[in-house]
C-alpha cells in the first residue's frame, strides 16, 4: 500500500493515524501538490493529498473517502476498536464530527497557518509563495480558541469526542491540532479539558510516527512532541 501525501497536509496525517490504529504501515510518497506531478494527477485530476494506492494499484482519493474505505474494508477486523461505529446514531455523531474539523477546522485555522507558514517557504512566487500574512496568521489563532472550548465541551460528557470509544472524529480533530501544534500556535492554557484529550492520543503508538516529524529550518514547538506538555 502507498500514501502519497504532505507531512504538514492534516487530512494526509488523519490517514497515517487510521492506518497506524489498524497497524498497517504504506509506503509514503511525500507530494507538493503545488508543483502538480503528472504521475500525481494520473491517480486523482484533483491533484490533492492524501490519495491512497492499494497493492493491487486500486485508487482512493481524499481523506473522507479513505476513512470509509478502511471501515469497510478493514474495520470488521477491528471488533471494539473501530473507529466507525457500527450503531447508525453513532455513525451520524462520528462523521459529523469529522466534517467539523475537516471542513470547518480546517478552513479556519490550520489551513491557513499551515499555508502561510510551511507551504509558502516552498511555492516560487508565481504560485503564492513568499513571506506569511500576519494579517492571516492573527485570524487563525483567534478561531482556534473557541474550538478548544468545542473540545472541551464535548468531553464534559464524553470519553471521547464522539461518544465513548476512540473514533475518526478524535483522529480528525488531533490530525489538524498536530499540525497547528507542531508551529506553537495552539493555546493549551485555554481550556485543560482539551488538553488532557490531546495528551491521551498523542501518547497512542499511531502518533509516535507524527511526533517524530520535523521540517529543515523549522523546528516544532517544544511541547509537540512531550508527552506531559
Amino acid at each position: 500500500m502507498q500514501l502519497h501525501h504532505h507531512p504538514f497536509c492534516a487530512h494526509s496525517r488523519l490517514v497515517r493515524l487510521a492506518l497506524g490504529e489498524m497497524g498497517i504501515e504504506p509506503e509514503l510518497i511525500e507530494e507538493r501538490v503545488w508543483e502538480r506531478r503528472p504521475e500525481f494527477l494520473m491517480l486523482d485530476p484533483a491533484g490533492a493529498t492524501p490519495v491512497l494506492v492499494e497493492d493491487d494499484g486500486f485508487v482512493v482519493p481524499g481523506a473522507a473517502v479513505i476513512a470509509e474505505y478502511l471501515d469497510e474494508t478493514r474495520g470488521h477486523a477491528l471488533n471494539g476498536r473501530r473507529l466507525l461505529p457500527t450503531d447508525p446514531f453513532e455513525r451520524v455523531e462520528v462523521r459529523r464530527l469529522s466534517a467539523w474539523f475537516n471542513d470547518k477546522f480546517f478552513a479556519e485555522v490550520s489551513e491557513p497557518l499551515v499555508r502561510e507558514k510551511v507551504y509558502k517557504r516552498y511555492m516560487p512566487r508565481e504560485l503564492g509563495g513568499g513571506p506569511p500574512d500576519m494579517a492571516v496568521i492573527r485570524a487563525a489563532r483567534s478561531n482556534i480558541r473557541y474550538h478548544l472550548q468545542y473540545i472541551g465541551w464535548l468531553l464534559k460528557t464524553r470519553n471521547w469526542l464522539a461518544g465513548e470509544r476512540l473514533s475518526y472524529a478524535d483522529l480528525a480533530a488531533a490530525a489538524h491540532i498536530s499540525c497547528v501544534d507542531y508551529l506553537g500556535d495552539v493555546p493549551w492554557e485555554e481550556d485543560e479539558g482539551a488538553k488532557i484529550w490531546y495528551a491521551r492520543i498523542k501518547s497512542r503508538p499511531a502518533f509516535r510516527p507524527l511526533l517524530a516529524l520535523t521540517m529543515a529550518g523549522m523546528p516544532p514547538a517544544a511541547c509537540y512532541a512531550d508527552l506531559d506538555f
